[in-house]
């Protein structure tokens, strides 16, 4: 890896700007319903304040005009509860009030600035130049000595808070940022054969997974679920019942069916499509094998059936590397988590094992499943890795160290 990391970062009596992911859902209350992205940076945080840095975390939450757009001081609580050190909150990014914050830390102390995303040029992208000229990090970056970036799961937005400070500062990769890397940049060292589950419903995306690791050589199989399933089915002629084939449609996939039929046309011996769906009939689940399809009332698809399951289990049985991209299924439904419950269980077991996407590792919190490998933060950024595209955040951090700042 051509960038540095914490190893290459002298940290005591130095103030450092950190950012991190703990874009989380929230309570009708504001309060958190779910911590696990601050409990992703626990170490990165753990290490620098016990090593006697002094932190700024740099940080956003929701979307401007979303429901769980708000302000940072439910994460600053809670992180104060999951570190050892003292962690404050400051309602301000980059103002005098912010940076007299940063200025007044101690040695092993933190301070959480306010969410990036209420300095409206933060929700724009800018090449990092211009991100460095931003007033977010013109005026913050004096009141720091480094940067660090452990925000994997924003590494593919190119932000201020993400590629400009590394144009005022040296630049170091977080322990999340490090792993992340690590794995899903190197996945041609990982155990062969491999397979890649492809599912859920972001199909452009999935569709582009699997014809980056064909193409590439990466993966042995490919094995199809959810709404991406439902597009390769209908690639291959299959007649899936009115209301799947209008979702897809609705969705405006249409161009989806046709680079998955011209995957099938040159890798049709490593993609693998469901032997059976599952849908809702009468309240319940009932499956029907491709035979049976199309529904009678027109249902729509909600998971992979049992016999998919077992078959799908057989190939990752003998999988030495599995990736798993997506969901089979409804999975939020009792009456249709079975598929993706049981795959996961099944990939679990695998000789290493990679989870990416954010649905998916919602799925494995929700069924309480362990046994990954590497479970990755990151939804869009894992996705780029996975296909080989650059992200915006790495190659600030690799061109920040022409600075010489810190330099040991």
């Amino acid at each position: 890896m051509a960038i540095e990391t914490l190893d290459d970062l002298p940290v005591q009596g130095t103030t450092l700007g950190v950012r991190i992911d703990i874009n989380s859902p929230l309570a009708d209350d504001g309060e958190l319903a779910d911590d696990a992205r601050l409990r992703a940076h626990v170490d990165t945080l753990s290490e620098l304040l016990d090593r006697g840095g002094r932190v700024a975390v740099l940080a956003h939450q929701g979307r401007p005009g979303g429901d769980e757009f708000r302000d940072l001081e439910p994460h600053a609580d809670r992180l104060n509860e999951l570190l050892d050190s003292s962690v404050s909150y400051c309602d301000a990014t980059f103002s005098e009030d912010a940076r007299r914050a940063v200025e007044n830390l101690d040695d092993g102390e933190a301070v959480v600035l306010e969410n990036t995303r209420f300095y409206s040029e933060e929700y724009m992208e800018f090449p990092p130049d211009r991100a460095g000229d931003t007033n977010l990090v013109a005026k913050l970056a004096p009141s720091l000595d480094a940067f660090v970036n452990d925000a994997f799961a924003a590494a593919h937005r190119s932000q201020p808070s993400i590629v400009g400070f590394p144009t005022r500062l040296s630049g170091y990769a977080g322990r999340v940022m490090e792993r992340e890397l690590d794995v899903l940049g190197d996945i041609e060292s990982t155990p062969e054969p491999r397979t890649y589950v492809v599912g859920g419903a972001k199909v452009p995306d999935s569709i582009a997974v699997a014809e980056s690791v064909l193409e590439r050589g990466l993966a042995d199989e490919v094995l199809t679920t959810g709404v991406v399933a439902n597009v390769f089915l209908l690639a291959a002629d299959v007649d899936i019942g009115k209301a799947s084939t209008e979702f897809v449609y609705d969705q405006g996939y249409e161009s989806e069916i046709d680079r998955a039929g011209e995957l099938l046309a040159e890798y049709d011996e490593k993609i693998r499509l469901p032997e059976d769906l599952a849908v809702e009939r009468d309240g319940e689940r009932h499956e029907l094998s491709l035979d049976e399809l199309p529904p009678e009332s027109g249902e729509a698809a909600m998971d992979i059936g049992s016999e998919t399951v077992a078959t799908y289990g057989d190939v990752l049985a003998d999988s030495g590397t599995v990736v798993l991209n997506g969901p089979a299924g409804v999975f939020e439904d009792e009456r249709f988590a079975d598929g993706t419950k049981n795959l996961f269980e099944h990939a679990s077991t695998a000789e290493f094992s990679i989870v990416g996407g954010g649905d998916t590792a919602a799925a494995i919190r929700k069924f309480d499943l362990d046994g990954f490998d590497h479970v990755s933060t990151g939804g869009g950024a894992a996705l780029r890795m996975l296909t080989g595209e650059p992200l915006p955040a790495v190659d600030a951090l690799e061109n920040s160290q022409s600075l010489d700042a810190l330099k040991p």
